[in-house]
């Protein structure tokens, strides 16, 4: 108890505190490095030499053999150096964290947010004196890494500097290269969370699921489609949007939701009618006929919801049992520049509805586009996709029209399945869709998690069994 409440309330550990000698700290470890090394080997080169008892012995080696003395020299040299290199692949980690360090540390002098003042010094072996710099205030910043996230911590010690400290996020999350996930003020200090190494949080494709209204997309990332109903995904040709898109539909299928799919363009998805006849459409009035039948189904789940027996206000379709419904439409930019004016409002107005009303009911529209063109998501249809993933390259413009004004340096990497994502809090942040192996078979592995579902509802008590199937006919 006691113990406790001292690690509580009296202290507490921040990391660890950046000081001024940091600022040149991989330099200090590489030539540390370096001079240990060199040293090791001349003594092995020298060490018969050196055991003689008279100095003069040795002057009178170094005098007379040269060659060794170059050889001894060059070999230290080319080992100093293969050491640091060595020492670079086997203590990457550790030495990426002495930069982060270092750049904190030259951060702070470069902006000048520390106070000096100028003290006279008495030289060595004399009365004479001469002005040396003395640092008086530094800021109290702490470095920390835990769980893949960075912790930097900045005393908020009523000095000078003290609101700029609260508007670092941004130059730390550029400077460091990684995200910026929160900033909260705790007692004394304002603590910048920022994710790192975001790759390491990459899944495979097996390890996305869904379960409970949420879908596993990286080790810290869930798309919790019942909290943030709607996802709008961007792309261009080349960035993994299709595989990404399957991959949702994969795991939608395997947690027994009803999928339906409209692929305009008539590919990659639209042969998925194969594995789920009747739900895929491709033609232009198919697509419209899926909306409009979509929209009505939702209304009259809505009513029926209202009709059972343990409904009250506020509960969503899960909690009455129901099964979501999830509506996959890719190239949506392009399909509507394929209508005419009556076609194009008659879609609106059906997107329009199952974004406005689809999260109580359990209808949710995954969205994809190359590029999410403002004029075809009017009227505040965009602001109800909650949940936003870009992936591939794409320009400035095309992130404005995904992420709206963000204070975000998007950086474009030539990496499949690498983009941003925004889970609903206005924060950007870098994202890796789900690894799918080379050759991977999706045909193969939706007709498999069809058949999952079947034997799992198969193995439902009869009565579950016509509840289940009952749900479905009114979805």
């Amino acid at each position: 108890m006691i113990f406790e409440f001292f690690k509580n309330k009296l202290w507490k550990y921040r990391g660890s505190r950046i000081r001024p000698r940091m600022r040149n700290s991989i330099k200090r470890v590489g030539a540390f490095i370096f001079a240990s090394t060199f040293f090791i080997s001349m003594f092995i080169f020298w060490k018969d030499h050196l055991l003689y008892s008279k100095i003069l012995e040795i002057i009178e080696v170094f005098n007379w053999n040269v060659p060794l003395v170059l050889k001894s020299v060059m070999f230290s040299i080319l080992i100093g150096i293969g050491t640091v290199v060595v020492a670079y692949f086997l203590f990457y980690e550790c030495l990426k964290k002495l930069l982060h360090k270092q750049k904190i540390a030259r951060m702070i002098f470069s902006n000048k947010f520390y106070e000096k003042e100028n003290i006279r010094v008495k030289k060595l072996f004399s009365d004479e004196t001469y002005l040396k710099e003395k640092i008086t205030y530094f800021p109290r910043m702490y470095y920390r890494v835990k769980n893949n996230y960075i912790y930097i911590r900045i005393g908020m010690d009523m000095s000078r500097f003290q609101n700029r400290f609260l508007d670092l996020g941004k130059d730390l999350e550029n400077g460091l290269f990684c995200d910026l996930v929160d900033q909260e003020m705790e007692e004394g200090f304002v603590c910048f969370k920022l994710l790192y190494d975001v790759r390491k949080n990459r899944i495979s494709i097996d390890e996305a699921v869904a379960e409970n209204g949420s879908f596993r997309l990286m080790k810290h990332i869930s798309w919790h489609f019942d909290k943030l109903p709607h996802m709008l995904i961007a792309g261009g040709t080349g960035g993994g949007k299709t595989y990404f898109i399957l991959t949702v539909i994969k795991a939608c299928i395997g947690v027994g939701a009803e999928v339906k799919i409209l692929d305009p363009k008539h590919a990659d998805l639209a042969d998925l009618e194969e594995v789920l006849p009747g739900k895929v459409f491709s033609k232009k009035n198919g697509i419209l006929m899926c909306l409009r039948k979509s929209v009505d189904s939702m209304m009259q789940r809505m009513d029926e919801m209202k009709k059972m027996p343990n409904y009250k206000t506020g509960v969503n379709y899960a909690y009455l049992g129901l099964e979501p419904v999830f509506i996959f439409f890719d190239e949506y930019v392009a399909f509507m520049d394929l209508l005419d004016m009556k076609e194009r409002n008659e879609a609106l107005s059906y997107m329009k509805q199952l974004v406005m009303l689809g999260r109580q009911a359990g209808y949710f529209l995954v969205l994809g586009a190359q590029r999410p063109d403002a004029k075809y998501l009017v009227d505040g249809i965009r602001d109800q996709f909650s949940f936003r993933v870009s992936l591939g390259l794409m320009s400035e413009t095309g992130y404005g029209m995904m992420f709206g004004d963000c204070d975000k340096a998007f950086v474009n990497k030539k990496v499949t399945g690498r983009g941003y994502a925004d889970m609903g809090t206005g924060t950007v942040f870098e994202f890796y869709s789900p690894f799918v192996p080379k050759g991977y078979d999706f045909m193969r592995a939706i007709e498999n998690e069809l058949v999952g579902v079947q034997e799992r509802r198969r193995r439902q008590s009869p009565a579950a069994a016509k509840a289940t199937k009952r749900n479905q006919q009114k979805g």
